[in-house]
């Protein structure tokens, strides 16, 4: 499965997001498409799937100084950044991530998952669950808009470090 999530990224490197198919990246890793079939059902499984290891690689917040705020900031932060430097695998995971299919479904709800549990752990003192929920909007809506062209991904720190003041103490920092 490495091998296979590996290639995709090196194939959205190479090919736009549109023409790349589980075929092609079966024979970038060295694999049959039966194989890459078994693990992915569709170019936008791949993709998330892509996301969605990354992620969990991301180092989890950690207590530290600062105000909960700026703790919570940096944790949005470290994740609307994880596929700032590769503007087409940005592209290509905002558009997999917004597919009707099981597995991406699935995927979806576990990143969800993960980005709830991130904004706990960043907030020292225990979050309301109305603040994550906002939290959790704000985060995909930048996403979705950095996906889209509307932001650039170097601007989403700053936007979701206000965003998060906007949430927790009702104004900006």
């Amino acid at each position: 499965m490495a091998r296979l999530v590996a290639a995709t990224v090196e194939e959205l490197r190479t090919h736009p997001e549109e023409r790349i198919t589980v075929r092609q990246v079966a024979a970038r890793a060295g694999v049959s498409p039966a194989t890459a079939y078994t693990y992915f059902a569709s170019r936008d499984h791949l993709v998330a799937e892509v996301f969605w290891q990354r992620l969990q690689a991301l180092p989890s917040p950690q207590p530290g100084s600062g105000s909960p705020t700026a703790l919570v900031a940096a944790a949005l932060a470290d994740i609307a950044t994880l596929v700032a430097d590769e503007p087409a695998l940005a592209a290509a995971c905002t558009a997999a991530l917004l597919a009707d299919d099981p597995e991406v479904r699935r995927l979806r709800a576990s990143i969800g998952a993960e980005v709830a549990e991130r904004i706990r752990t960043a907030h020292p003192g225990g979050i309301a669950e109305e603040h994550l929920s906002v939290l959790a909007l704000v985060f995909s809506g930048a996403m979705l808009q950095a996906g889209m062209g509307y932001l650039d991904y170097s601007q989403l720190p700053e936007r979701l470090a206000v965003a998060t003041a906007i949430v927790l103490n009702g104004a900006p920092t």
